[in-house]
């Protein structure tokens, strides 16, 4: 029997609508937390991103933009300096660190600057891949959410219309009290499958434009700190 009402008409759903706006109801949940993760975790970035970026311009002192840049473990540019640093002046070599300090020569028999810069351009697009991958984490989620929940709810909506035309055959009549029930319960599921999607789908994209101007951020950062590094520095790690 059809009640009026929100949760009458709830109660009055079908084993399959059931079905459907549980699953529904689970895509929302997991979808939302991680849209509020997300926006914590963008917040976050962004805010320490700008932190270090102005210690960067305001310090000439390497060893401590370091230090400030161990402090800031979501900001991709502190990570990106500190993996350069490491290559060209890590901490265990003291005579590496003096003389990247005093802006000389890290290793002399080094004939060819452009195999160090190619080396650390490569070691930015590492770096940098790595943080874009990093950011980009439960975002196939949402994209799957935004992609599927609106076929989940129209299989409930198709599953919902099979039923009521079989209880319209039960009953022998076609009258709108013997039709709306059943199609309106139908219509729930389309209804919760495109209110599940649009915020993912939304959510989505949002994320999407903030790792563009993220990496966009991390890239100009890069350029300006390979072009104060010394024209040539030593390749650690690196063997000719």
């Amino acid at each position: 029997m059809f009640q009026a009402g929100p949760m009458g008409l709830v109660g009055s759903l079908g084993a399959v609508s059931i079905v459907v706006l549980l699953i529904l109801l689970l895509f929302s949940v997991i979808s939302w937390a991680i849209i509020l993760y997300k926006w914590r975790t963008f917040r976050s970035s962004d805010q320490e991103d700008q932190r270090f970026l102005s210690a960067f311009s305001r310090t000439q002192d390497k060893d401590e933009l370091r230090r400030h840049a161990r402090r800031m473990t979501t900001s991709p540019s502190a990570v990106l300096f500190l993996g350069i640093m490491e290559r060209i002046a890590p901490e265990g070599d003291g005579l590496a660190r003096d003389q990247f300090a005093n802006g000389t020569t890290l290793d002399q028999s080094v004939e060819s600057p452009g195999a160090d810069r190619h080396y650390l351009e490569r070691v930015v697009a590492l770096t940098l891949q790595g943080q874009i991958s990093k950011q980009e984490a439960y975002l196939p989620f949402l994209a799957t959410t935004g992609n599927t929940t609106p076929f989940i709810g129209l299989l409930g909506t198709v599953m919902g219309i099979i039923n009521a035309f079989q209880e319209i055959g039960k009953q022998g009549t076609a009258n709108i009290a013997a039709v709306a029930p059943g199609v309106a319960e139908a219509l729930i599921a389309t209804a919760a499958g495109l209110f599940t999607a649009i915020p993912a789908v939304i959510a989505y994209n949002y994320f999407l434009t903030r790792i563009r101007r993220s990496a966009f951020r991390v890239e100009a950062f890069s350029i300006e700190f390979l072009n104060s590094l010394p024209s040539r520095v030593k390749q650690v790690g690196v063997r000719g």
